[in-house]
């Protein structure tokens, strides 16, 4: 059996044993964390950082996680709403004038994070992505493919650069910046957006899948030219030092399950954790009123999604490009996230969903 380094609670044996199935069965590295409460239940990591399985995955191991990023990005929205200084009900055009142009005059803050907004395909170059005034000017003159509100199509690429000029106009700071002000510095949570290069060092590139070299792009099921990361968007580019360092809010955080599960328990506990409170709790409840329920164009499947995040019954989260995942029960007061370096095809990729099963087999030990 693979080595599994870290800790966990007796209750949660199925967890590690999980993560070292997975490493046995050829995965290179990765994380799990289950927090309860706000307190780790599980924090183990095992395998390694390269495809060579020369340098070994350690506890400070962090990994681009794709989509996950965009439950950070969300949550800080979260924030600045339960502040009072965004209103989720308002135009765009309130806090971004230029995005009204095109007839955008009746799309809602709202509508961008329930992926409802109508504007869910990338058409600019890779290199626009790593330049923040040409994305952003890009989709502020843009059309919709439809009525704003009426329709979901997952938004894979574009909705942190919509969310997180929103962000910007409101506080003067990238997403990166507040969210690292103002969530992640204030919770010692080790998540980024928009790399510093003292960090690489301890950044685990993307592996292929088996068989795939760094050209491989993954579909959304029903967006065959489209790509979950990003239309476009290949292995070799998120392996870049552009993409580390660029802010790309719906896709290029870095992070480890330690960090993405104590950030997320914001969530599940009702808006504060470790002393730290970032939310109220009407503020944590908004986040999951629920925005669409129906088939979204773009994933080809029956969706419902809440204030940035996917509503699966009583359980809330996303998963990103590659088999990253973040799954929240607040009834349970439970975060599970899970983060890998080792794609794998996503038609075919059940490893997150496992360890969130794993996990349940240990809250119910917990809690009779």
């Amino acid at each position: 059996m693979a080595d599994i380094q870290g800790t966990y609670d007796r209750l949660f044996i199925a967890v590690p044993n999980a993560l070292a199935d997975m490493l046995d069965a050829g995965d290179a590295g990765g994380s799990v964390a289950v927090f309860v409460d706000g307190e780790p239940v599980v924090d183990v990591w095992g395998g390694f950082t390269d495809a060579d399985r020369t340098v070994p995955w350690e506890r400070d191991t962090i990994v681009n996680v794709f989509s996950v990023t965009k439950t950070m990005t969300a949550l800080c929205a979260l924030v600045l709403i339960d502040r009072g200084e965004l209103d989720p009900d308002a135009p765009v055009a309130r806090y971004w004038p230029e995005f009204a142009a095109e007839g955008k005059e009746k799309v809602l803050v709202q509508h961008l994070l329930s992926h409802t907004a109508g504007l869910p395909d990338w058409d600019g170059p890779i290199d626009e992505l790593y330049d923040w005034p040409a994305a952003t000017s890009r989709l502020a003159a843009r059309t919709t493919r439809w009525e704003p509100g009426t329709a979901a199509g997952y938004h894979s690429l574009t909705q942190g650069f919509l969310v997180g000029e929103v962000v910007r106009r409101v506080t003067g700071r990238s997403v990166g910046d507040f969210l690292a002000a103002e969530v992640t510095r204030p919770l010692g949570a080790d998540f980024h957006i928009g790399l510093p290069a003292e960090h690489d060092h301890r950044a685990a590139p993307s592996i292929p899948p088996t068989g795939k070299d760094e050209d491989y792009s993954a579909s959304a099921p029903g967006n065959p030219t489209g790509s979950e990361a990003g239309n476009g968007v290949r292995v070799r580019d998120g392996n870049s030092t552009a993409w580390r360092r660029a802010q790309i809010p719906a896709a290029s955080g870095y992070g480890n399950a330690r960090s993405v599960a104590l950030v997320q328990s914001v969530l599940a506990c009702g808006g504060e954790v470790g002393g730290v409170r970032l939310l109220s709790r009407a503020g944590c409840d908004r986040a999951f009123e629920e925005q669409f329920d129906g088939d979204d164009r773009v994933l080809g499947m029956p969706m419902r999604w809440g204030l940035g995040y996917g509503l699966f019954g009583t359980t809330y989260g996303w998963g990103g490009w590659g088999g990253s995942l973040m799954m929240l029960e607040p009834d349970s007061r439970m975060v599970v996230a899970y983060v890998t370096n080792q794609m794998r095809e996503p038609a075919e990729d059940t490893r997150g969903m496992e360890i969130v099963t794993a996990a349940y087999e240990g809250l119910q030990g917990l809690r009779p």
